[in-house]
């Protein structure tokens, strides 16, 4: 009996050991995968709120008001100048959600802000010695978290360089992060972030807010009490957030109720930031202890089954728990991978529907920039053909009015070419591909943009190659693609006298290429490097949506081609579409 008992005691304690290490281990990994998941959110939503003001200082440059303000300071006028660049400011910063939005000369004094009618106003104060006013002198652009030395409140500043090289300023803005904090007190895990220097400046919890991880030294300390980052705060006696070891994963630190936590970190590369996020461990080791009961009572009862039923049978039904629980969990499984592969194939449908309406999208806009040269062209013959039947019903001559109804026959039929052109650009088409005659696509884009041409006053020259190239593509689509760099081209050269547009087709080495080159004023290389990013323009007044290169070149790589752009500034740009030949297609598939 005493031996039996000893058996059941030692199967309870190896039972209860291995099921506390096992639940404890993937209890660890499931907490630091949940800590993971809170990393890459907390992450995204940091980035995202300060990538919402990135360009604002840029923007708010732009205005007339803020380089008066810059350029009057010695003229009479400096003062009305500088008043009217803090109005402007004012808005600008009520409008975007900014807290604050300031102009600082080279010096780092301010000259206009958008707090300026408060009894905080950053007008004549001096922040020449913050990091943030330095970098963007320096590199133009900075960016610096820290407590503000007027107002006394946090938020994290994002500046640019305005101005000459030779008089430059700085426009500088500040927004509040702290709003995030209130989202993480729920977010189900500690989280905080820590500067550089590893000092935490927001966190979901409130007593973590401006300790540092680690003891700080005496140069870290010196730094940042030279720059002002945590002014009021003394960090020096602030009591280290690790609870021991050093400030790399896994991290433990001490809670709010001063129990131990397990952290996770990732860095923001930007502002070398970390994002720490948190959890406690004593529920696993509690969920572990049971498990480990749980196990050892287990152990127990099927250490007496097992003196009890004979071998064959303890085999059978371990054969069949384990078949049981095998299939659960391929079941399981094979649920989770079909409904992934249903979600990926609504993905890929929702995007593939939204290209096709950004690209229809487009195409309207292109029909837009149009309408009023293919209302002039629909006009001229309307009103000919009036005319022309008016002199009909007067005419006796039976002659004159044949002639008559053949000029008004062939202006119909000339409004009924433009407008099959027309219906044919503005459907939309679906994503096959099709025997292409790059010849055809150009013929019919300088039909379509020929009313625009001629508004402008000039008729694109158009070369096109003998045979014609041949690809697999979407002819409509292609056409859009034409059109675009047509109307580009058109806009580039408007104005100037003696300025051509000239289509060209060919082939060579197994690739189709059309090109459409112009002789406007060229393109910067500043700009050359962004135009096919969407939204970007070069046009001014707000004409276009910043979307056709873009989208031509989405296009474009869809068929398997590629554009390519060359400009030389002052002397005009050159685009070039190039495509596979249908013919190096087919051998391509053999």
């Amino acid at each position: 009996m005493r031996r039996i008992l000893l058996i059941f005691l030692a199967v309870a304690l190896v039972a209860a050991g291995v099921a506390f290490a096992l639940s404890y281990r993937a209890g660890v990994r499931a907490l630091d995968g949940k800590l993971e998941q809170s990393l890459i959110l907390t992450r995204r939503a940091i980035e995202s709120e300060i990538e919402r003001f990135r360009y604002l200082p840029d923007v708010a440059a732009e205005d007339e008001r803020i380089r008066r303000a810059l350029s009057d300071r010695s003229l009479p006028g400096a003062a009305a100048a500088a008043n009217a660049a803090s109005r402007y400011l004012e808005t600008v910063a009520a409008t975007s959600g900014a807290t604050h939005l300031y102009l600082m000369d080279q010096d780092g004094h301010v000259i206009a802000a958008s707090n300026w009618n408060t009894g905080l106003s950053f007008v004549g104060q001096n922040y020449g010695f913050r990091p943030y006013f330095k970098d963007a002198l320096a590199a133009g652009r900075g960016g610096f978290y820290a407590i503000g030395v007027t107002t006394g409140t946090p938020g994290y500043f994002l500046s640019s360089r305005i101005g000459p090289a030779d008089a430059p300023a700085v426009i500088a803005t500040k927004i509040d992060l702290t709003p995030l904090e209130e989202t993480w007190k729920s977010a189900g895990v500690s989280i905080a972030i820590a500067d550089k220097d590893g000092v935490v400046f927001l966190s979901g919890v409130d007593n973590w807010r401006y300790r540092p991880l680690v003891p700080l030294g005496r140069d870290a300390l010196a730094r940042l009490a030279g720059v002002r980052t945590y002014d009021g705060i003394d960090l020096a006696t602030a009591p280290p957030l690790l609870a021991a070891g050093d400030a790399v994963d896994p991290l433990v630190l001490t809670g709010p109720d001063g129990a131990r936590l397990r952290g996770r970190s990732a860095t923001i590369e930007t502002d070398g930031w970390r994002v720490i996020s948190a959890a406690p461990l004593a529920p696993l080791a509690l969920a572990a202890g049971l498990w480990a009961a749980g196990a050892a009572l287990f152990a127990m009862a099927a250490t007496a089954v097992a003196m009890i039923l004979n071998q064959r049978r303890q085999l059978l039904q371990l054969r069949l728990r384990q078949g049981a629980m095998l299939e659960a969990r391929v079941t399981e499984r094979t649920h989770e991978l079909a409904h992934e592969i249903e979600a990926r194939r609504k993905t890929e449908a929702d995007l593939r529907a939204a290209q096709e309406t950004l690209v229809h999208t487009e195409k309207m806009a292109a029909l837009g920039r149009m309408s009023a040269a293919i209302v002039h062209e629909m006009s001229q013959p309307l009103a000919a053909m009036e005319a022309t039947l008016a002199a009909a019903e007067l005419s006796a001559d039976a002659a004159k009015t044949s002639a008559r109804i053949g000029t008004a026959r062939n202006l119909i039929r000339r409004m009924q070419r433009t407008t099959k052109h027309l219906k044919s650009f503005s459907r939309k088409e679906q994503n096959t591909r099709q025997i292409t005659d790059l010849n055809k696509v150009a013929e019919n884009a300088l039909d379509l943009v020929a009313p625009r041409a001629k508004s402008a006053g000039m008729t694109p020259a158009f070369r096109p190659a003998a045979p014609a190239p041949i690809v697999m593509a979407g002819p409509v689509r292609l056409e859009q693609v034409c059109l675009n760099l047509l109307l580009n081209a058109l806009d580039a050269v408007e104005g100037r006298d003696g300025a051509t547009v000239t289509v060209t087709t060919g082939t060579g080495d197994g690739t189709a290429f059309l090109t459409v080159s112009d002789t406007g004023p060229g393109i910067s290389p500043e700009d050359l490097a962004r135009v096919t990013e969407p939204f970007f323009s070069t046009k001014i007044g707000g004409e276009g949506l910043g979307l056709g290169l873009s989208i031509s070149q989405a296009i474009v790589t869809e068929f398997g081609g590629r554009i390519d752009i060359a400009s030389d500034p002052g002397r005009g740009t050159t685009v070039t579409v190039s495509l596979p030949v249908a013919a190096a297609l087919g051998k391509a598939a053999e």
